[in-house]
């Protein structure tokens, strides 16, 4: 998307993006679609469609074939994950997170003897991966997390927990960031690859969850786990600005999902307007439902507009975390504004479970606070643009 050519600038997708576009909507239709209520109902995790995700490359996206991935790039990314989120943005949600956060972590920083032991099996959905930044006291504060690595010989011995995990229970392989020099607070931080195998390390708590029910979401324990020297990615003290980075192609993948999940609430509001009939015509017939419907169009293009621009950006190798941030932003809230929009046009029918517009408002509202809040997205957004002003 965004090619430049002989006449200007083509938004046009190539005729094999178009190609997994198809292939990832077909999947969604057929293997998703009919089995979204039951898991948000049971917020059992979908293993069975993991382990097809899986076996189609789609949870191996951005690794190279060497090491076992479909070598696609952030447009492919994003295109998968949007398609998915259109019809259940819970399953999209897992596919984003154990593609960017903990495969892609491990890919990019991680020896080519970690690439081969963890990666491999990652990539080729044989396991899941898990991501760990965020604790109890510690969110957007990342400085302030309490978990620690203390090196002892050919070992570090790592001591803490972690909140709010994707595939905190599911997922066998994990991206661990904890303090090794406590007091140079986030210069501090490294990253770990830890698995489940490792004795003192599990899950805890599952959370009960408003929305996303099927993405499975825990608290991670760290009780003195022996972490081999060798599972350390980077450097001692890389693992903050490794983590801001994973962040920054996160974000992209975060506003890809948010989009799909507007366009499947605008998607089935458009059906209800034309099917509900009232005062003698259908709803869209009527000026305030077509207004409505009009403006809710607009800005899911503008938020895939913008969705696409930063990964375009991304996939060229140039910076991208201002455009990252602001994709996040703007498709995350649009996301939000679209799902209860869509549950107004339905009227009273939007707030029961029949209809699929009251789970895509319950699993909205987490887009604008995962990988960074909408207030985080703000600033990110505001000091680049002071570092633009400063350097002119």
């Amino acid at each position: 998307m965004y090619e430049v050519v002989s006449h200007g600038v083509s938004f046009a997708f190539s005729q094999e993006q178009e190609q997994i576009r198809q292939l990832a909507r077909e999947f969604a239709e057929a293997e998703i679609r009919p089995h979204v209520a039951y898991y948000d109902e049971t917020q059992e995790f979908p293993h069975e469609i993991f382990r097809k995700l899986g076996e189609l490359g789609f949870l191996g996206i951005l690794i190279p074939p060497d090491c076992g991935g479909a070598g696609l790039g952030a447009i492919e990314c994003a295109i998968i994950v949007e398609e998915i989120a259109r019809i259940c943005p819970a399953v999209a949600l897992g596919v984003a997170a154990h593609n960017g956060l903990c495969t892609y972590h491990i890919y990019r920083y991680g020896s080519q003897a970690l690439r081969e032991r963890y990666v491999r099996p990652l990539a080729q959905g044989e396991t899941l991966g898990a991501w760990g930044l965020t604790e109890p006291g510690s969110g957007s504060d990342a400085g302030a997390m309490q978990t620690i690595a203390i090196r002892d010989g050919d070992h570090y011995i790592l001591r803490g927990s972690k909140n709010f995990i994707t595939h905190g229970n599911v997922g066998s392989i994990a991206v661990i960031m904890a303090k090794t020099d406590p007091a140079k607070g986030k210069r501090g931080i490294s990253a770990f690859v830890v698995d489940k195998s490792m004795p003192g390390f599990y899950a805890s708590k599952k959370e009960n969850k408003v929305g996303m029910r099927c993405s499975d979401t825990a608290s991670l324990v760290l009780d003195d786990v022996r972490v081999p020297a060798t599972n350390l990615l980077g450097q001692e003290g890389e693992g903050f600005q490794q983590a801001l980075a994973i962040l920054d192609g996160g974000r992209v993948t975060i506003a890809a999902l948010s989009v799909g999940l507007a366009q499947g609430a605008f998607e089935a509001a458009m059906k209800y307007a034309q099917e509900r009939i009232q005062f003698g015509k259908p709803l869209i017939e009527h000026q305030a439902v077509a207004m409505k419907l009009a403006r809710m169009n607009m800005e899911i293009e503008a938020a895939r507009l913008l969705t696409y621009r930063a990964a375009w950006l991304r996939d060229r190798g140039e910076p991208f975390r201002q455009e990252a941030s602001q994709a996040k932003l703007f498709a995350s809230e649009i996301a939000v504004r679209t799902a209860e929009d869509a549950i107004q046009i339905h009227g009273g029918y939007g707030y029961i479970k029949e209809f699929p517009v009251e789970k895509y408002w319950r699993d909205s509202k987490l887009l604008t606070i995962g990988e960074g809040t909408s207030e985080i997205q703000r600033i990110v957004i505001a000091r680049s643009l002071l570092e633009q002003y400063r350097s002119k």
